[in-house]
């Protein structure tokens, strides 16, 4: 998709089609005689798909196509910490050494994070905020409200606050 447009529909009609209020659990104990395996009934695929209207609002919503809920994330926890070493920013972000690297080049390539050596561990490297990227997280965190309230907009506020609940649970 290359437009906010296109992504944005496509959000919808994610929601839309996603719209189920009763999921039966599958059995896990063996305990049925015949079990029949439906994917749409495996957390691993409900969560893909939350995932995938998340990502679509957040592209939508977030106000710069260029960045990615990864980066973001990168440049909201910089923001919060200040300076960070690559491999603590990685842990922090939930994100692998690769994932890491690519996400960190990215941000260096657009002038928002700046790397340097650290004075005391020259294997580590220290990453902090430019002024851009400063100035940007600041102007995309205003958004970032907007992306969970629509993402979450099919629930009641009290699903919303149970889903965020058990969700950090199993996080």
């Amino acid at each position: 998709m290359n437009t906010h447009t296109e992504r944005g529909a496509a959000a919808h009609r994610l929601a839309r089609n996603e719209r189920r209020s009763d999921v039966a659990l599958p059995d896990c104990d063996g305990s049925q005689d015949e079990p029949r395996y439906r994917v749409e009934q495996q957390i691993g695929y409900l969560l893909r798909r939350a995932h995938q209207r998340a990502s679509a609002i957040f592209q939508e919503q977030i106000g710069d196509s260029h960045i990615t809920p990864t980066q973001f994330s990168s440049l909201v926890k910089l923001y919060e910490d200040g300076e960070l070493s690559q491999n603590h920013l990685g842990r922090l972000v939930g994100m692998d050494k690769a994932t890491t690297q690519g996400v960190i080049r990215r941000l260096k390539s657009r002038d928002l994070v700046s790397a340097r050596a650290d004075p005391g561990d020259a294997r580590r490297t220290l990453l902090r905020l430019t002024t851009e990227g400063d100035r940007l997280v600041q102007q995309l965190m205003r958004a970032g409200p907007r992306v969970t309230s629509e993402t979450l907009r099919p629930l009641s506020p009290d699903e919303q606050r149970q889903l965020v609940n058990l969700l950090a649970r199993i996080a």
